[in-house]
């Protein structure tokens, strides 16, 4: 699994102009799946993400997690993080994985997430998106579960 991770003000999603989910601060998660990821992976960047000391203490450094700031995070499916470029000019999907398999590994995520205490919303698995926040700091950080 790959997150690309923005620590955000506020982030909505909406499909057909209606909001879907929306939070204020915390942070906005692009969340790909790809065909080997388990559960293990989801259970470990879930436990990475929530606990990572990304977020400014009273001395203005990054010292404190998403638990420690009571932040919430809004959840988006992202299939073309596993797009490969290396060959040609459009992306190559092949390492992404099928929906089924994605939209069960993306669920099982953010009920991880959930478990751990986080206020999660989501956008609509497999449907065009609209994904708007502001990003702070900015903080963005990418994340993979292979090691």
């Amino acid at each position: 699994m790959k997150v690309v991770l923005q620590r955000a003000k506020n982030a909505a999603v909406s499909v057909d102009s209606e909001i879907k989910g929306q939070i204020d601060r915390g942070l906005m998660l692009l969340v790909g799946v790809t065909h080997e990821d388990t559960e293990k992976d989801a259970d470990y960047l879930a436990e990475k993400i929530v606990n990572l000391r990304i977020f400014e203490d009273e001395n203005g450094k990054m010292n404190l997690s998403l638990k420690d700031t009571e932040g919430s995070i809004l959840s988006i499916s992202q299939f073309t993080l596993f797009g490969d470029t290396k060959k040609g000019r459009r992306p190559n999907f092949m390492e992404a994985a099928k929906p089924d398999h994605a939209n069960k590994m993306y669920n099982y995520f953010n009920d991880r997430l959930k478990a751990l205490g986080i206020n999660v919303q989501t956008g609509v698995f497999g449907a065009m998106m609209d994904v708007s926040f502001t990003n702070d700091g900015p903080v963005t950080l990418i994340l993979d579960s292979r090691v």
